[in-house]
């Protein structure tokens, strides 16, 4: 009985938690992100983040670091959802974030291996 491929990124954890990787995954889909500053959050406090990225129209998103360690988006979503496909764009770095960070650990454990990505 054959069986159906399974897709192994739908099952892995979707926190974030390196802002090395979150950058580099950023990156892979044509995104400029930049390292540290601050965000408007909730209210307009002001937001410490490690990863940003401008989204047009001086709109940003942004990963601060919370207290267990992970990276929690900061911005105005409302706003930016407003122009943008803003689910979609979230669930793509999620994706190439997930598939990074899967083969940064695959690596780890199979030293001299090669792993690379093909779409």
């Amino acid at each position: 009985m054959a069986m159906a491929p399974v897709s192994h990124l739908s099952i892995l954890p979707t926190v974030l938690k390196d802002a090395d990787c979150l950058e580099l995954s950023l990156r892979s889909l044509g995104l400029q992100p930049r390292r540290g500053g601050t965000l408007a959050g909730f209210g307009g406090e002001a937001v410490s983040v490690e990863v940003q990225v401008a989204m047009g129209r001086g709109r940003h998103l942004g990963w601060g670091r919370q207290a267990d360690g992970s990276l929690a988006l900061v911005g105005d979503l409302q706003r930016i959802a407003a122009s943008n496909s803003l689910q979609t764009l979230l669930g793509r770095i999620t994706r190439a974030y997930a598939a990074r960070h899967a083969l940064a650990e695959a690596a780890e454990q199979l030293p001299g291996a090669v792993l690379d990505v093909h779409a």
